[in-house]
């Protein structure tokens, strides 16, 4: 008679961690100042005001908006003060610079406010690849953030995994 096929990765007593879970559940919408300039170079106070009076913020409505020009022009800081004043009530959260950057500061935020209490003296491994991909960044800033408490740190997949730190003795 055969021994009994034992899922060891399942009784290792692992957490996969998956970054993917930081990422916001949309991308950001970009709001970009180029559209506004006057001859794609200046910004004009007046023509601005009133294209932001006229303009349909209701598109951005409980979503994350990213405020950037994309043209190379100098924008004043007053611009983005009134695009951000226009959003307040409307979008979930404003960011100044382009979605991916606003991306990045929504990451970083979610892993800063993480709850670390069910990774305290855990062997923990961060997934190496998910359905939603993640910068290096992200993978540093979970790494900083989860050191103090892990047991164990690893990166990849539980049935093959990249040490990252572990423990020598316990908390």
């Amino acid at each position: 008679m055969e021994a009994p096929i034992v899922n060891r990765v399942s009784e290792s007593g692992l957490i996969t961690l998956d970054l993917g879970m930081f990422l916001p559940g949309e991308a950001p919408l970009a709001f970009d100042l180029a559209e506004h300039l006057f001859m794609g170079m200046i910004l004009r106070e007046k023509d601005f005001r009133d294209a932001m009076a006229g303009w349909a913020w209701e598109g951005y409505m409980d979503r994350y908006v990213a405020v950037h020009c994309s043209a190379d022009a100098i924008i004043p800081s007053w611009a983005y003060m009134l695009v951000a004043s226009r959003l307040s009530g409307i979008a979930r959260d404003v960011y100044q610079g382009t979605p991916a950057e606003m991306e990045k500061y929504l990451v970083m935020r979610s892993i800063d406010a993480m709850d670390l209490r069910p990774y305290v003296d855990h062997r923990v491994v961060v997934k190496g690849c998910g359905d939603r991909e993640t910068g290096a960044y992200a993978f540093l800033e979970v790494t900083r953030k989860l050191r103090p408490v892990v047991r164990s740190l690893m990166y990849g997949e539980p049935c093959s995994t990249v040490p990252v730190y572990k423990r020598s003795a316990p908390l």
